[in-house]
């Protein structure tokens, strides 16, 4: 397996022509297609991710140790495939949208400023993550660790308590109706 290390990547079409598989570390990928690639089997440490297309890569057994992405478009993308030994995942200005995390282990990921609409928490333990600025809208959340979670600017969930760990989450009094929704009351 190829090593490549601190090399920077910039305005490649992955998509047409694959990434060599391989570790990665202390990479940076700037103005990269990778929709619909194949990045299976390839390792991801202290790498960071620009203004890239991941859509619908496929991620089987992929390892994202220490990534960051920024001003990213990710949709559709199945984190929970990945190398779960290792996932440490950071996302600013992201577009996640119909992605899922189904049962991973993302202690203390920060969310800012991200679409995450329909995304898959089911069963993830997200325990002292950040969602600052984030469109939740229809993400699932069952049997997931919240606790210590910051929610207090985003907007659009809708978290049952009941089915849910929530201990010490934080809130904001404008969007705690997310956590009443089912219960079909008017919150004036």
């Amino acid at each position: 397996m190829e090593f490549i290390e601190n090399k920077n990547f910039r305005d490649k079409k992955y998509s047409e022509n694959e990434l060599v598989t391989g570790e990665y570390g202390g990479c940076s990928f700037t103005n990269c297609n990778f929709s619909n690639a194949n990045l299976s089997e390839i390792a991801f440490t202290e790498c960071k991710f620009e203004n890239c297309d991941l859509s619908m890569a496929k991620l089987v057994n992929t390892t994202f140790g220490d990534v960051e992405f920024n001003n990213c478009k990710l949709l559709g993308l199945r984190f929970d495939s990945c190398n779960k030994t290792t996932v440490a995942l950071c996302f600013n200005y992201c577009n996640l949208n119909f992605s899922s995390f189904f049962k991973l282990k993302l202690k203390k990921t920060n969310f800012d400023n991200c679409k995450l609409e329909e995304v898959e928490f089911a069963e993830t333990d997200l325990t002292g993550s950040v969602f600052n600025k984030c469109d939740l809208v229809r993400a699932v959340f069952e049997n997931t660790n919240l606790e210590g979670c910051d929610f207090r600017t985003s907007f659009n969930f809708s978290i049952n308590p009941e089915i849910n760990r929530i201990f010490k989450a934080k809130f904001s009094h404008q969007n705690i109706a997310g956590l009443l929704s089912k219960y079909n009351i008017t919150i004036e």
